[in-house]
């Protein structure tokens, strides 16, 4: 008992418990999608130009191109898709208040029958609920009805830019390895590159949400070598009939 106070009342202890990786989910997503976006289909891309027998100043115009139209795509796609996420919780925010206004009983039932679901007993249950909704009823159905917190909030202007920074860091590797090697070794040098970013990427990608690195890097390095192989191959066959 002595030893749970004696870590109950200790400032490190608690500040450990403070740190959970579901806190990062939101930025990580979309920053995790982003790189692996903007190195693969860039790679990709500029496997399929490079395996044509394109010239050294058309595979990087190419690169160049791709890195800026993915940014703009990858952008303007998580501004829309999270503001609709984010239409759809407003919608359902405001409905909610308006059934705690017109039936406050009803809703607090509601919350009262999730609390006992969860292991407490009515009585307590039925406490909790008052008590909650007493403080702040919206946020308490909000958080425990609707599954709405301050961390799956969504945020379309910081997915945007994450998005669109995340993806222009991760295609920036493949270009700059595109400008710096002649067009006959343009290819290998593309695609070891991109492939040691990838590799890279998986592993601070579970390092940060506390994943297995081997299955996060073996996971990113096969599609992305996949994609790669693919593309190159078009490009191979459709330069050599063009």
């Amino acid at each position: 008992m002595a030893a749970m106070e004696g870590s109950a009342a200790g400032a490190p202890e608690q500040a450990h418990h403070a740190v959970h990786y579901v806190n990062r989910v939101g930025w990580l997503r979309a920053a995790v999608l982003g790189a692996n976006d903007g190195i693969v289909s860039t790679a990709s891309l500029l496997a399929g130009i490079a395996a044509s027998g394109a010239a050294r100043e058309a595979i990087l115009l190419s690169g160049i191109a791709a890195l800026v139209a993915g940014a703009m795509s990858m952008a303007a796609g998580e501004y829309v898709s999270v503001s609709a996420q984010s239409d759809t919780e407003r919608a359902d925010l405001a409905k909610e208040k308006r059934a705690i206004a017109q039936q406050p009983d009803v809703e607090w039932q509601e919350l009262r029958g999730i609390y006992v679901e969860r292991g407490l007993t009515p009585e307590l249950a039925g406490e909790v609920a008052r008590q909650l909704m007493d403080a702040d009823a919206l946020a308490a159905h909000a958080r425990d009805e609707l599954g709405i917190s301050n961390i799956s909030t969504a945020r379309p202007v910081q997915a945007a830019l994450t998005s669109a920074a995340t993806f222009s860091a991760g295609a920036l590797a493949p270009v700059v390895a595109a400008a710096l090697c002649p067009a006959s070794i343009a290819l290998p040098v593309i695609v070891i590159t991109s492939l040691l970013c990838l590799a890279l990427l998986g592993y601070v990608g579970a390092r940060l949400g506390g994943g297995k690195t081997a299955r996060s890097v073996g996971r990113v390095v096969f599609w992305g070598m996949l994609a790669m192989v693919v593309t190159a191959g078009a490009g191979r066959l459709f330069g050599a009939a063009i």
